[in-house]
């Protein structure tokens, strides 16, 4: 753990959380709710405050109906209502105070959080950075190289690609044609029928990627496995959508993200513009001390 690290945070997972989880009684100065903005204010400030890092950006996501992902794949996440305009109005807010707080933000219409996360992990590792990526989302363990870990701040839970394994029963190498193979249904995709995510497991673990696998189906009615027979006969049928939802499960790497060091490094935010913030969000004297705080 010699390398320095940059914090990749999943900045939309944790608005949502804190909507979800703050009471409704916050309001702006014009009368607007804004209980995700104070949740996600207090989420940022406590991990500035604990881990004080110099390295580190904060992802949201604003494609929702435009991603690459949509133009490959319609239904893609077709199953999910669009934010309200309340929390939509309050995702620009967040990324307000993140950027007051100094703290680089990443956003695209084109890319998910999570194609600016991998992308900003990748181009780091060159620059002989670990990366920590704060979220619980299990699709983020196909980034994990050894010296990299998720954490899923709210449980306080690390892991490293070893947890991977541990969790989904796949090396990070193979994440992504799990979910292929197993599906998403938080992303609305379907996978191979019949396929769950043990025997997805059990495939990968014997073929060792979705090409070897589809290109050698002859040989799974003979693999111990309970249905074997008829696995291989959907995985014939499904091989060119299994394909295709493998490129929907991967992660870019090559997101517009910044290519230099620096450009991920915190910067030392305005006290005039933080003030003008809090007053407009009505933040209580805590929030805002700790705020001032960290300015500091």
């Amino acid at each position: 753990m010699s390398r320095p690290a940059v914090h990749l945070i999943d900045g939309s997972l944790y608005v949502f959380r804190a909507w979800h989880s703050m009471p409704d009684e916050f309001h702006d100065a014009d009368g607007h709710p804004v209980n995700a903005v104070h949740g996600f204010t207090r989420f940022l400030c406590e991990l500035l405050e604990r881990v004080k890092p110099e390295h580190l950006a904060v992802a949201f996501d604003a494609s929702l109906t435009t991603s690459f992902r949509n133009a490959i794949y319609p239904a893609y996440k077709a199953n999910r209502e669009l934010p309200p305009p309340d929390l939509e109005r309050q995702f620009v807010l967040c990324r307000e105070v993140a950027l007051a707080l100094g703290v680089p933000v990443l956003i695209d219409h084109t890319y998910e959080a999570d194609d600016l996360i991998g992308s900003a992990l990748w181009t780091f590792r060159g620059h002989g950075f670990r990366s920590v990526i704060v979220s619980a989302d299990k699709d983020f363990g196909q980034l994990l190289g050894d010296d990299d870990e998720q954490w899923d701040y709210a449980r306080n839970l690390r892991w490293g690609p070893a947890g991977v394994h541990e969790k989904l029963g796949v090396h990070p190498h193979q994440v992504a044609d799990y979910l292929a193979l197993c599906g998403d249904a938080v992303d609305n995709i379907p996978g191979v029928p019949g396929v769950g995510a043990k025997t997805a497991a059990a495939l990968l673990a014997h073929f060792g990627n979705l090409d070897a696998l589809l290109d050698r189906v002859d040989e799974v009615p003979f693999l111990r496995l309970r249905g074997a027979a008829s696995c291989a006969v959907k995985l014939r049928e499904h091989a060119e959508a299994a394909r295709l939802y493998r490129r929907l499960t991967r992660i870019a790497l090559d997101a517009p993200v910044p290519l230099e060091a620096d450009a991920l490094r915190r910067q030392r935010g305005e006290t005039g513009v933080m003030d003008a913030l809090c007053e407009r969000l009505r933040f209580g004297p805590l929030t805002r001390t700790r705020l001032r705080a960290l300015l500091a």
